[in-house]
């Protein structure tokens, strides 16, 4: 990527999550100079505050079990519109959360825009989980376990946006990497529709640049624009603590930073989700800095450009 203009959208959004403290994540973001280190690099930064779930008429869940249903309805409507608007700016959205429920709105929304343009989206799930819930499969009724499902086009998820869901992502082009805790029904469903998914035994057999050199090459293949979704999760939890639903055993420092600069080398990402970070979990600050460390991959640091530090 070359220098270019990085727009900031804070999406306070815990409502899709099962415990409290997501709403922290945007400013714990800022806190950790996610701005700042983009700056370093030569990029153009403008952060346009924290967005605002859209008012929504007050209506009942289609099932009982659901949390929060009407919250993460108005968050994707909030999040779908500013992401579709961005999408057809020059610029590069960094959508800052807040739980992963902020994905149904901004993938689609990156959907419906390459749609306009020409063009198939891509979407690279970074995460411990696969999130392709429907609203009857999740046992737990919590939202944040849904989007990619929602973003797939499959069944039951009218009351998002309020109508059907007109340009869907295909199932196709969509890439889970480093996943490591499926829900029996997911699987089923993961395996019906067609999407990639590649767990961390995978990642440990073959490794994780080998597995995410062909997605990347298909994206460049059919001229598609690449959003990225960064889950805290994805990485282990020894190094990256601040995050609800740890899962033992995932990506590395360096295996994740090595995904970081091969996104950056290939020159494809059009937008980017950073989620799930809970600052009351944290570390003193040691994930939200992390996290920026992997943005800063991403947008051309080098590993003989970081300054030693301890973590």
């Amino acid at each position: 990527m070359t220098s270019e203009d990085i727009v900031l959208v804070g999406a306070p959004i815990e409502a899709g999550a099962g415990r409290r403290g997501c709403v922290m994540g945007p400013d714990a973001f800022r806190t950790a100079g996610i701005s700042e280190a983009l700056t370093d690099l030569g990029h153009r930064v403008r952060d346009l505050g924290n967005l605002a779930p859209e008012a929504v008429e007050r209506v009942s869940a289609p099932l009982a079990h659901l949390k929060n249903y009407n919250d993460v309805v108005g968050w994707t409507r909030s999040l779908h519109s500013c992401a579709k608007n961005l999408a057809n700016d020059p610029v590069f959205p960094i959508y800052l959360g807040g739980d992963h429920a902020l994905a149904a709105g901004t993938v689609t929304g990156h959907a419906a825009a390459a749609h306009d343009l020409g063009r198939p989206l891509f979407v690279l799930w970074l995460d411990a989980h696969s999130d392709f819930n429907t609203l009857e499969s999740t046992q737990s009724g919590n939202l944040h376990g849904t989007p990619l499902a929602f973003a797939a086009g499959l069944p039951g998820f009218d009351g998002f946006l309020g109508q059907p869901l007109t340009h869907p992502v295909d199932p196709g082009n969509i890439e889970i990497l480093g996943v490591r805790s499926i829900d029996p029904e997911e699987r089923r469903l993961l395996v019906k529709s067609g999407v990639g998914v590649r767990d961390m035994r995978m990642i440990d057999e073959k490794g994780i640049g080998s597995l995410l050199a062909p997605f990347l090459e298909r994206v460049s293949a059919e001229n598609g624009l690449l959003h990225v979704s960064l889950d805290v999760d994805f990485l282990d939890p020894e190094i990256a603590p601040a995050v609800g639903t740890t899962v033992p055993g995932g990506a590395t420092f360096r295996e994740a930073h090595l995904v970081m600069e091969m996104l950056h080398d290939s020159g494809l990402v059009t937008s980017l989700d950073l989620v799930e970070l809970n600052p009351f979990l944290d570390d003193r600050g040691r994930t939200a800095r992390l996290m920026v460390d992997l943005v800063g991959s991403l947008f051309g640091r080098r590993v003989f450009d970081r300054p030693t530090r301890s973590f």
